[in-house]
């Protein structure tokens, strides 16, 4: 049988093929700018000295070859072949910004167009092209110094054809971010390049459109991944600049858009300023939610309930974040989590209880891994997640997340000391006759959560089917646990004789884990996945299990700072987030 995800995707690539080498046959081309945006990209000193030192550090792989060019590479994966070709690694190169860091963008650069500007490699897909179409706007000045009148001819010759494919093949790129980017770069070469003017009207009514049919009434988008909105979000913030220091005005519905994103992602910072890590998203680089929420200027005020589906609890130094909405639906789901419940709760600059996050920068089976309720600070009946993968779409290759919640009540409020949340899902309702609910504490000093989750049959039907499992596993009850995933700078250690978690921070707080006694208490193994990293990270997590035999099981614990932890700690510990790549 012909693999149809197969065809379809050699039709897109012969398609971008053919709009690539029609875009490069044209005589004419742009020579100058009319005009350029102010370069608003973030970029890392660190991985910038990195590139410059030949580690090449990107999707998760790490090549080091310190005597080759970057074109000269062999890319272990496309992902790896797609952050080269996007050139974001510019944005570090400029971080950087001395005489050699420029060297290396140049040569890197003209070397890019000498092998792919042709119309060849993988760099020629819609996103791509919109993504390094903004780079090499953006660090034109810096690219562009000491450069002979040949060389800058040819830059802007390939400029010209990257924009007339863009022109093209934007409606190739899917809805969501690879649209957004797609349309960024179109509109930032329409309103910078001599000649490109006549694709700014269509550049901009498109981008409102995406604004106005991805962007919810929360300031959502489909796939409720936190890293994905905000590089929305920057990209909508970057044009809505770059149109009004063109002297042209900005499209209601984009500027709408932003009002609504801005407090949403308001709701997803933790309190040391990173993102809640939920449905693959992950922390977001260090300052680029500040910064892009400060260059937006906008100041509504969170909102009050959910935020594209997340509870937020925050006191004192501590947020809470929770997933407290049904998972994504069909293609927004290729990438979602069987998270429903988990939260995630940090503590001034200190991430104390986490999700493991996406795997996908590790493989296949540490990616799966990750999207599973048991990658999650939730509750899970054992064997079985509150969402499972289907089998492979035969035309995208993506792993949809299905048999999810399908009810997911919610409360929001407050007792006499501390806001509450209280929440409850059904996806073990059909399987077991089960309801999962939860309620979280959090005291008015941050300084203590309280919670209590509970497995519940509550109609008639629903104990018919618990009593149904029950039998088939006599004398047992219905087994679950309960995990608490810590951070990998978490020093956890059992104490008070096994009935309590001691947790150190780095900050010098100290955190203590405690339940009713009901059940069994552990300190396992975990893990933390990020994509920065070449490898997995060690880490711990707390395990609560037990067994469900009764119409009502209840399990209440506790995570409090220890009485002598100082109200405020100064938290002069600095992190290396390249620590382990050297």
């Amino acid at each position: 049988m012909v693999d149809l995800f197969s065809v379809m995707a050699r039709r897109a690539a012969v398609l971008n093929r053919w709009h690539a080498w029609r875009a490069t046959r044209g005589q004419e081309h742009t020579t100058s700018f009319i005009a350029q945006p102010e370069p608003r990209t973030i970029g890392s000193f660190a991985r910038g000295r990195q590139l410059l030192a030949g580690k090449y550090l990107f999707a998760g792989s790490l090549i080091t070859a310190p005597d080759k060019a970057m074109w000269d590479l062999t890319p272990p994966d496309p992902a790896y072949a797609a952050a080269l070709h996007g050139f974001a690694w510019l944005d570090d190169l400029a971080a950087v910004g001395d005489a050699r860091a420029r060297a290396a963008g140049q040569a890197w650069l003209w070397a890019w167009i000498d092998r792919f500007g042709r119309g060849r490699g993988p760099g020629w897909a819609p996103a791509l092209t919109g993504r390094r179409l903004t780079r090499w706007i953006n660090h034109a000045l810096f690219l562009l110094r000491g450069t002979e009148d040949a060389q800058n001819d040819v830059f802007f010759r390939s400029l010209h054809q990257q924009t007339q494919f863009l022109a093209k093949r934007w409606k190739a790129a899917p809805p969501g971010l690879p649209r957004f980017e797609a349309l960024t770069g179109l509109l930032y070469a329409a309103l910078s390049l001599q000649g490109m003017e006549r694709f700014a009207d269509p550049a901009v009514n498109a981008l409102a459109l995406e604004c106005a049919s991805q962007i919810d009434a929360q300031g959502g988008l489909p796939t409720r991944n936190p890293e994905e909105l905000l590089a929305v979000f920057t990209l909508l913030t970057w044009t809505a600049a770059a149109l009004s220091d063109a002297g042209r005005s900005t499209p209601t519905e984009h500027l709408a858009a932003i009002e609504r994103i801005a407090p949403t992602l308001r709701s997803l910072r933790h309190a040391d300023g990173a993102l809640a890590r939920f449905h693959g998203g992950g922390r977001g680089m260090e300052g680029w939610l500040d910064h892009a929420l400060a260059a937006a200027k906008v100041k509504t005020r969170q909102p009050d309930g959910l935020a594209m589906g997340y509870a937020r609890l925050s006191a004192g130094r501590t947020s809470v974040i929770v997933d407290a909405a049904p998972p994504p639906r069909g293609a927004a789901s290729d990438n979602a989590h069987a998270s429903t419940l988990a939260f995630e709760l940090t503590s001034g600059r200190r991430p104390l209880v986490v999700n493991c996050g996406s795997g996908a920068s590790f493989g296949l089976e540490w990616r799966r891994a990750g999207r599973a309720t048991p990658s999650h600070s939730a509750l899970s009946l054992v064997g079985h997640s509150s969402a499972r993968l289907a089998e492979p779409d035969r035309r995208t290759g993506q792993e949809a997340l299905v048999d999810g919640p399908r009810h997911v009540p919610v409360e929001i409020g407050q007792t006499d000391d501390a806001l509450r949340f209280e929440g409850g899902h059904d996806a073990y309702l059909r399987s077991h006759g089960l309801t999962h609910a939860r309620k979280l504490d959090l005291t008015f000093d941050g300084r203590g959560l309280t919670g209590e989750d509970m497995l519940l049959a509550l109609a008639p039907a629903e104990k018919r089917r618990f009593d149904k499992v029950l039998k088939a596993i006599p004398l047992k009850g219905v087994p679950f646990d309960i995990r608490f995933h810590l951070h990998p700078d978490v020093d956890a250690t059992v104490d008070l004789g096994g009935s309590a978690i001691s947790m150190a921070l780095k900050s010098g707080e100290i955190w203590v884990f405690r339940h009713d006694g009901t059940h069994n208490l552990s300190l396992e193994a975990g893990v933390y996945l990020e994509g920065t990293r070449l490898k997995p990270r060690a880490a711990q997590q707390i395990v609560l299990t037990g067994y469900a035999m009764n119409y009502a099981t209840r399990v209440r614990w506790s995570l409090s700072k220890a009485q002598e932890t100082a109200i405020g700690v100064r938290d002069l510990s600095i992190d290396d987030p390249y620590a382990d790549e050297d």
